[in-house]
């Protein structure tokens, strides 16, 4: 494989959070990105540096042409608010496969906790035993179910599964802007999903992203199914992510509970609401991925202090003004679904 092959990745998903956090990473390393979507000429105008191809993900014809000679696909595409998991996200993969088998490729892909049920918990490491009790559990267990299978068949796989995310370019399905905050409006009430005590895994997409590309840039020496736990920010006891947002804000915030009570009324019409109610277990029990395999490869995790991770998120939904945060934030400072086809 040429050298220029190999610095060329194609992106699926590159107009959503992580494909395209992943993407600029590489984009700045000196990889050639070519991303596709379906409306390629709207996408170019937002992000010029790309080589934006006319395609859709569902189409294999469309990957397989997007995916001559590059060395390494990223296959970051979700359907958008959990619509249609169940008929989209597997065909997808598939054809990410097809394609990779086809010009030599690695995939990459950001996995996350859905694996995952409550006889793996309080701390999963890779080689958990994964029964999920989720329909959409059951399909991430799948998709690493035939990623395994290419991997066993010469294709080299790299997962990095990590917690809820957070950060610039987050969805809008995001636990972060659907939940604790509202986007567009600044922060006065914090509506906060856990409970006191139980603590929560959250990713900072930008951390998230530089873990991936550090682990793409030493794939030749990784086993062909590679697979690895991020830690990210662990919010201990439930309340340090809303304290953080309080913080940031300006101390003014209250902080609520998220209305659960409206869930269950509203899942039978919206699709969003249905999925919050399948993956609310995951808010009543701790659950924390171990990054000890991680660390022993990367020796440490990427990550950026918290308040200065939400400050970051805050001002890209919309929520906090740079000038607001200059005046009020340093004096408290004390120390990661959009399609993309």
């Amino acid at each position: 494989m040429s050298r220029e092959i190999e610095m060329t990745a194609l992106v699926l998903g590159a107009t959503g959070g992580i494909g395209g956090a992943v993407a600029r990473k590489l984009l700045g390393r000196g990889w050639r990105i070519r991303a596709l979507n379906r409306d390629a000429q709207r996408a170019m105008g937002k992000e010029p540096a790309f080589e934006w191809v006319q395609g859709d993900a569902m189409n294999a014809g469309d990957v397989l042409k997007a995916a001559e000679g590059v060395g390494l696909i990223v296959h970051a595409v979700n359907p958008p608010g959990y619509r249609d998991w169940d008929r989209l996200v597997l065909p997808m993969l598939d054809n990410s496969i097809a394609a990779a088998r086809a010009v030599g490729a690695r995939i990459v892909l950001p996995g996350n906790v859905y694996n995952f049920g409550p006889d793996a918990l309080p701390m999963p490491t890779e080689e958990s035993p994964q029964h999920p009790v989720t329909r959409k559990g059951a399909i991430r267990v799948e998709m690493e179910e035939r990623l395994k299978a290419a991997a066993q068949a010469g294709i080299g796989v790299i997962i990095v599964r990590a917690g809820d995310f957070f950060g610039p370019g987050a969805t809008a399905n995001s636990w972060f802007s659907s939940g604790l905050v509202t986007p567009g409006k600044p922060v006065a009430t914090i509506k906060n999903p856990g409970r006191r005590g139980v603590g929560h895994q959250w990713t900072y997409l930008p951390d998230m992203a530089e873990t991936m590309v550090q682990f793409i840039e030493r794939a030749d020496r990784l086993p062909s199914f590679a697979v690895y736990h991020m830690d990210g920010f662990w919010d201990a006891d439930g309340m340090q992510m809303a304290e953080a947002i309080r913080r940031v804000a300006g101390g003014k915030a209250k902080i609520g509970r998220f209305p659960w009570w409206i869930v269950p009324l509203a899942a039978p019409f919206l699709p969003m609401m249905r999925e919050i109610k399948e993956m609310r277990y995951l808010w009543k029990v701790p659950l924390r991925m171990s990054n000890t395999r991680l660390t022993a490869e990367l020796g440490k995790e990427p990550h950026t202090p918290i308040d200065e991770a939400v400050k970051a998120t805050l001002v890209a939904l919309g929520c906090l003004s740079e000038p607001q945060h200059r005046q009020t934030v340093p004096a408290l400072i004390g120390h990661s679904l959009e399609d993309g086809r």
